[in-house]
């Protein structure tokens, strides 16, 4: 056989292999699936969902032995960025590195003195949340000033914004949209934009989450980007509608983040990405974050794409100082490898069933637990003042609303409540069925796609 046909065969073996073998792993829906049977199957709290296409293509991109981000990285790179309507997507080796250099890019000597976060300065987020939101303000210096969350969200008590706002010493607002649920954009850059702050969206439990917001509103903060997106039309995400403006999460900031690991609603294994929402110039310095600290853009495996590598003269080094080997940052070696984003390809095109299946989850778990409304607090989105049985929401009189891509169920399990919270997590357990617990509240997340 040739080299050509030699692949080919092992490609159809490993198909046939990953049919026989990840049969629990298909969707719920997929009549392939491994049967569930009540009392003895578990059903997790998150999982990997995946079918033959993702083990073929890592397969491949293993076989081509480009092991380092490349081609199937630099192509992920943009059909997520495509996807979300952004400048531009890195990729990085798991949602809590997104986090790291997305807050690190802020920090850079290029930034002028009043717009960069340097120790000492103040970042705005919420108290209950995951820690790796809060650990990089932290590793680069500055101070997390947290706000109170909201119990019927998950997200930030936005009230508190101002009590806690510091002239010359608050830099950003960084926050998560809490498993799936937007947390109140409006409110938050019309914040951001009276007080000249930079904006992170966490969007690690939220890819395919939208967030509507009338028009007038929209254009009174300055949101060209999303109405140029919006007016061109046949963007699956990004339109105008009913006078409102609809966009995903992850677009309305500055700087965004996601998370594939595997309870995310697409998954790489490990990964993650950053997105440069609107502004050019953040790739440049968040790249170089990612990318060991260095100045040179060229990608991995290429040279001299400026075609001035000897060319310069930065700083004190002498003329003609090879530029690839010119670090301006203490930075890091972040990205992940190119077999990971070859999975991640056959991800994003399975991410709209994805974030269908997770909102009908929501909804089937919702109304099964509908008469448990004496015992257990219920979470809402964003701007929702009530749910109904039928699936419907009523919202407040903002004129925003909000479509939830969940990452979970959310319970409070009433203080008059008969048992705890942490009784309710033991039972659970016992029956096989995996929770997320804290101390707040038992979480219920749905990736794994049960039916």
């Amino acid at each position: 056989m040739s080299p050509s046909e030699l692949k080919t065969e092992i490609l159809r073996l490993t198909r046939e292999y990953s049919a026989a073998m990840h049969a629990a792993n298909r969707p719920g829906d997929d009549p392939a699936r491994a049967s569930f049977v009540p009392g003895e199957s578990l059903v997790p709290y998150a999982g990997r969902v995946f079918t033959p296409d993702e083990v073929e293509a890592a397969v491949s991109s293993t076989l081509d032995f480009w092991l380092t981000l490349g081609p199937e990285g630099e192509a992920f790179e943009k059909e997520l960025a495509e996807l979300l309507g952004v400048k531009y997507s890195l990729l990085v080796n798991s949602g809590s590195s997104a986090n790291l250099v997305a807050l690190s890019a802020l920090t850079t000597h290029k930034l002028p003195a009043h717009k960069r976060i340097q120790p000492g300065d103040e970042v705005i987020t919420v108290a209950a949340g995951f820690p790796t939101t809060v650990a990089p303000i932290i590793q680069q210096g500055a101070i997390p000033v947290f706000l109170d969350n909201d119990p019927a969200t998950g997200n930030a008590r936005l009230d508190q914004l101002e009590a806690v706002f510091a002239p010359g010493k608050t830099k950003a607002v960084m926050m998560a949209h809490t498993l799936g649920n937007p947390f109140d954009l409006g409110a938050v850059l019309a914040f951001c934009q009276k007080h000249d702050l930079w904006l992170i969206e966490d969007n690690c439990d939220a890819l395919g989450c939208t967030y509507a917001m009338p028009v007038e509103q929209a254009k009174s903060l300055g949101l060209d980007h999303l109405f140029k997106i919006a007016e061109a039309g046949g963007h699956p995400f990004i339109r105008i509608e009913g006078g409102l403006l609809i966009a995903p999460t992850g677009t309305w900031g500055d700087l965004s983040t996601q998370s594939f690991y595997p309870p995310h609603h697409l998954t790489m294994g490990e990964g993650g990405a950053v997105s440069i929402i609107r502004r050019p110039p953040l790739k440049t310095y968040a790249e170089s974050f990612r990318d060991w600290g260095r100045d040179c853009w060229c990608p991995s495996g290429k040279d001299n794409t400026c075609h001035k590598r000897f060319g310069w003269q930065l700083g004190e080094l002498p003329q003609g100082y090879d530029h690839k080997y010119i670090y301006s940052h203490l930075g890091y070696n972040l990205k992940p490898l190119d077999p990971q984003a070859a999975i991640g390809r056959q991800q994003l095109k399975k991410l709209p069933a994805f974030i269908e299946a997770r909102k009908q989850n929501w909804e089937t778990l919702r109304r099964g637990l509908a008469d448990l409304e004496d015992v257990f607090e219920f979470s809402l989105p964003t701007h929702a003042t009530g749910w109904s049985a039928d699936g419907g929401f009523t919202w407040d009189a903002t004129g925003c609303r909000t479509d939830c891509s969940w990452f979970g169920l959310m319970l409070r399990v009433r203080p008059g409540a008969p048992f705890s919270h942490t009784d309710l997590g033991r039972h659970l357990d016992e029956k096989k069925s995996a929770t997320a617990c804290s101390s707040a509240a038992i979480c219920l997340s749905n990736p794994s796609l049960c039916s």
